[in-house]
């Protein structure tokens, strides 16, 4: 386990929010960038501590390596002068128990910074030109104890809810995305992974809907990002937006995958007349369910949604 250092600046709500780092691969002019290339050298179980506003105000552990990645939309006009094309990590974020500004302590924290790419300066302000920093051992567990951090020795790779064997279908579009030349390979990697509820697509997703709709449950780690709209009925594009997904408990997922439960955009539950009432009983389902309103941008893919709904057979 290794201890990393990120400075997010403009971009922390979106990536401690969403779930991952992204970074460039290298600087806006195209020079090497040591605080971008060490993206590649993290691996799943190593923590991170969030840096932002002059404190650090949540800790993650890595889940996912890095992998090239476009610059997620939901950055807007942060960061233009950046290239398009990055690397994406996906970290398990929590806030912090006690938030910690680095230089109230600089005094315990300064012998331990590294002499090279180091994340702040001595007098304790964050280093401008610095993303992602290695630190020591000894600097991470003292930001530990100071954060009131206890961090698992071990942290699976393999944190999300997903199927145990990819379905026929899924297995056919994935190859069709990886024989399809006229996409970049950065497109193919967050096309494959959206397929499946992972990279790019399931970060956007956790920008729009953190928790489950209906169970309210916040562990993203017991989440599936669900497409609203099918994936081939839809684009690119719309595969891989955030407003054609919804986050939802496996149980949950399985009935909206399924067509068995829709929603209206004000958020009430529709439940399909051939679903019976002994599931909804036993997985403590009203059928008067009403959850948060939808925005939206998400109508149009919520319309597509309950016109298959209503087109099921009984």
């Amino acid at each position: 386990m290794a201890f990393w250092w990120v400075n997010h600046k403009q971009t922390r709500d979106h990536e401690v929010r969403g779930g991952y780092l992204w970074s460039p691969m290298r600087n806006a002019n195209g020079a090497f960038n040591q605080t971008y290339e060490n993206m590649k050298l993290v691996r799943p179980g190593d923590v991170v501590f969030s840096y932002a506003d002059g404190y650090i105000g949540a800790i993650g552990q890595v889940i996912e390596g890095a992998s090239a990645s476009p610059k997620p939309t939901e950055f807007g006009n942060v960061g233009d002068y950046w290239s398009h094309e990055g690397w994406l990590v996906s970290v398990y974020f929590s806030a912090a128990p006690r938030p910690l500004r680095p230089s109230v302590h600089i005094q315990s924290i300064g012998p331990f910074l590294p002499a090279k790419y180091s994340p702040i300066q001595r007098n304790g302000h964050g280093n401008q030109g610095c993303y992602l920093a290695g630190i020591s051992d000894s600097l991470g567990h003292i930001l530990l104890t100071l954060l009131g951090v206890e961090v698992r020795p071990e942290f699976s790779s393999q944190s999300f809810v997903a199927e145990p064997e990819p379905r026929t279908e899924v297995l056919d579009d994935l190859h069709a995305i990886d024989v399809d030349r006229t996409l970049l390979e950065t497109q193919r990697l967050q096309l494959s992974k959206a397929r499946i509820g992972q990279g790019l697509f399931r970060k956007c997703v956790m920008l729009v809907d953190p928790h489950c709709r209906v169970t309210g449950v916040q562990d993203s780690r017991l989440l599936i990002a669900s497409h609203i709209k099918p994936w081939r009925d839809s684009t690119n594009a719309e595969r891989i937006s955030g407003f054609n997904g919804i986050m939802l408990s496996p149980h949950i997922d399985a009935l909206f995958d399924d067509r068995l439960i829709s929603f209206e955009n004000d958020g009430q539950m529709l439940v399909h007349r051939s679903l019976s009432d002994d599931v909804l009983n036993r997985w403590s389902i009203s059928k008067k369910t009403k959850v948060e309103a939808f925005r939206p941008e998400q109508s149009i893919f919520l319309n597509h949604h309950r016109t298959a709904f209503a087109a099921k057979a009984a």
